[in-house]
């Protein structure tokens, strides 16, 4: 079967072919969150050549491509073809659907075919880890709110920066929200917690006051919000967060 296609049409939920394969209907590339490790690793899997020119190919056509077309185009078999673009859809790095190739529909319109297109997902790596996202979603907010409300921006910043601590703070245990922030947090012998990592680190240069106040605000609503019997306090030094936390 040569898989030239057309416009596909999207198969309903009881159509069914031999390119089908069991647990595949879910969309790989928008589970979850994704941990700089996992960008790591989904950049690890470009280093395979054949890997490599299969995800280059799809992400360059703009559409969905078929096993038979990624193939022909990349001068593999088809079936390593297959295995390669599983192993990219298996990291997130391309998303699966399933389509009729004839551009018919109904009784006779022959099997779906398993497509593949570049995912969604952005892949951010930086090292140490970075979350501008986080800040750039507080200080959207705090501005709308400011412009709204007609308040001053510091303290738009402040609630801004507390509703997003509750938010995250959702149904975990501090650790996990500090790790997931990218704070790198460090205990020390007296009990205080030192964050070793500034996730907005290029702001914070620029912006030191600013950036230094988020966080402040950050970190206590995330306290708050867990009940946690500690308190986060302005304590900066080079080479760390601005931000320590010590026992109540």
């Amino acid at each position: 079967m040569n898989d030239m296609p057309g416009q596909p049409d999207v198969a309903g939920p009881r159509d069914s072919g031999a390119d089908r394969d069991p647990g595949m209907d879910r969309d790989p590339g928008t589970d979850g969150n994704p941990t700089p490790e996992g960008d790591l690793g989904v950049l690890a899997a470009l280093g395979e050549p054949a890997r490599r020119a299969l995800y280059a190919y799809v992400a360059a056509q703009g559409r969905p491509v078929s096993r038979d077309e990624a193939a022909d185009a990349t001068g593999m078999k088809r079936a390593t073809a297959a295995f390669h673009l599983e192993r990219l859809a298996g990291d997130g790095l391309l998303e699966v659907g399933f389509a009729r190739l004839s551009g018919r529909t109904g009784p006779g319109a022959g099997r779906t075919a398993k497509l593949y297109s570049r995912a969604h997902r952005q892949i951010d790596v930086s090292l140490p880890p970075r979350r501008y996202a986080v800040a750039g979603d507080i200080l959207a907010s705090a501005v709308e709110e400011a412009q709204r409300l007609s308040v001053p921006i510091g303290e738009a910043v402040t609630q801004a920066a507390e509703r997003a601590g509750r938010q995250v703070a959702g149904g975990a245990d501090l650790a996990s929200v500090l790790a997931s922030l990218a704070y790198e947090p460090r205990d020390t012998d007296t009990g205080v917690t030192q964050l070793a990592n500034c996730p907005f680190h290029e702001l914070a240069v620029r912006h030191r006051e600013l950036v230094c106040t988020l966080n402040l605000h950050l970190l206590r609503a995330v306290l708050d919000e867990l009940g946690v019997p500690a308190r986060a306090r302005l304590d900066p030094a080079a080479g760390r967060c601005c931000v320590t936390i010590t026992p109540s």
